[in-house]
């Protein structure tokens, strides 16, 4: 404990980074973000092919129709608490749910969590991630 003690007092910048890291992690929880498993567009893909996953998309209606994954459904954020019962049907399948960037839609997953969902997933970098990887989406 001495020789901790006096590693930190002598290597304070860098005692001081890593309190912030394990700090920053730790809150951040690991991969998970309000209760949610993050997923790769990627691994969404494949999540939807093999266990037939519903993709919710919770941005705005003006937003999904600029653009959206082939088959998504559309539950706005701001809307959620009244849909959650449409989503009901979907309670044993897997849901990913995406916004534009993966911030907005980690409001549901903790709202779907507390639902009573297990298996919600949050896109990890939204729409914008699944274009990077040049997965298709459709429009209107």
């Amino acid at each position: 404990m001495e020789q901790l003690l006096e590693f930190v007092g002598n290597h304070l910048l860098l005692s001081t980074s890593f309190v912030a890291l394990l700090v920053m992690f730790i809150m951040a929880g690991g991969s998970s973000r309000h209760g949610c498993n993050e997923i790769s567009p990627l691994e969404a893909a494949a999540l939807t092919n093999r266990e037939n996953a519903v993709l919710i998309d919770t941005r705005e209606a003006g937003e999904f129709a600029d653009g959206h994954i082939v088959n998504a459904l559309n539950v706005p954020v701001g809307e959620a608490e009244k849909q959650i019962e449409k989503l009901e049907k979907y309670k044993k399948r897997p849901l990913v749910l995406y916004c534009r960037s993966g911030h907005r839609s980690g409001t549901l997953c903790k709202l779907l969590r507390q639902a009573g969902f297990e298996k919600v997933y949050n896109l990890r970098g939204g729409i914008m991630a699944w274009e990077r990887e040049k997965l298709p989406i459709t429009r209107g």
